[in-house]
């Protein structure tokens, strides 16, 4: 089984593709784990001719967990100030540091999604010299005055589960699918599906708030990212309920070399249907960048 170390903990991660081709490294949200990337979408990416790896955030899925104490998850919502932050974004940024090195790569193209879209930008502000190209899906820039996503569907993904295995999926399903919008089934064709598979896995519950916890204290990243000159895509769904759309237009103006694109009916999810098309956006803005090196 792959892994690397960094610091104390080791990271799994996994890897597709040929070894001549580009490097891109996918980081990925909030509780997610490898099983979150679908295959559909990773075979894409090496059809397009780039080579993919991919990690278990730590905390996460077969990576280790941190030994830290994990406030309720509750409490942290109504108050995270009152809660310390285990670790930060910069500390899972450089896990993905580590994950180059272990490799023996000078750098990579890093695409992240929700949290792995905070993390990904804060590797290309903190390490621009280990990052060819940045691609920021369905995230934010830490803008605090950005419009609040549905609290409805929030509330989903942050309810206690239920100690039964099969009420605990069956939670876990309606969180993705709230996610996921009104347009694709993500039972049958998005990331509600994995739910049985990520809960056996590796979920656990105080890896979640941890992780949620450096996503509370993140910083405003803005001012670093009008700084950055790596190049950046910012791919956000249209009928994204859990972070809105204003929040891609946001991290897209706030880049000095960023483009948007707006996929209409994506939601906070993956669904098949859609795969082709997200893919195409990452190898095209990869494409131009190595066009230009």
């Amino acid at each position: 089984m792959p892994s690397f170390h960094s610091g104390n903990l080791n990271i799994h991660y996994e890897q597709w593709g040929s070894r001549a081709d580009p490097p891109l490294v996918l980081i990925h949200g909030l509780g997610c784990q490898i099983i979150h990337w679908p295959q559909p979408f990773i075979d894409a990416l090496t059809d397009g001719g780039l080579r993919v790896i991919a990690p278990d955030n730590r905390d996460m899925g077969l990576s280790d967990r941190v030994d830290a104490p994990a406030p309720d998850l509750l409490e942290v919502l109504n108050d995270p100030a009152a809660h310390p932050c285990p670790y930060t974004l910069s500390d899972m940024a450089q896990d993905m540091v580590n994950l180059l090195n272990h490799l023996g790569q000078a750098g990579a193209h890093i695409v992240g999604l929700s949290m792995g879209g905070m993390i990904a930008q804060t590797l290309a502000i903190e390490h621009p010299e280990r990052c060819f190209s940045l691609t920021s899906i369905m995230s934010s820039s830490g803008n605090p005055d950005l419009p609040d996503g549905d609290d409805e569907v929030r509330m989903k993904f942050v309810a206690p589960l239920p100690t039964n295995r099969e009420a605990a999926v069956a939670q876990y399903e309606q969180a993705w699918q709230a996610a996921g919008g009104p347009h694709f089934d993500s039972r049958r064709v998005g990331l509600a599906r994995f739910s049985a598979q990520a809960i056996e896995r590796g979920f656990p519950r105080d890896g979640f708030v941890r992780q949620l916890l450096a996503i509370v204290h993140q910083e405003d990243r803005r001012a670093a990212l009008a700084k950055l000159q790596v190049p950046g895509l910012v791919i956000h769904g249209s009928a994204d309920p859990l972070v809105p759309p204003a929040a891609g237009e946001d991290t897209a103006n706030a880049l000095a070399h960023g483009t948007l694109a707006v996929l209409d009916k994506l939601g906070h999810d993956l669904p098949d249907p859609m795969l082709a098309e997200i893919a195409g956006h990452i190898i095209e803005h990869v494409r131009t960048v190595h066009a230009t090196r």
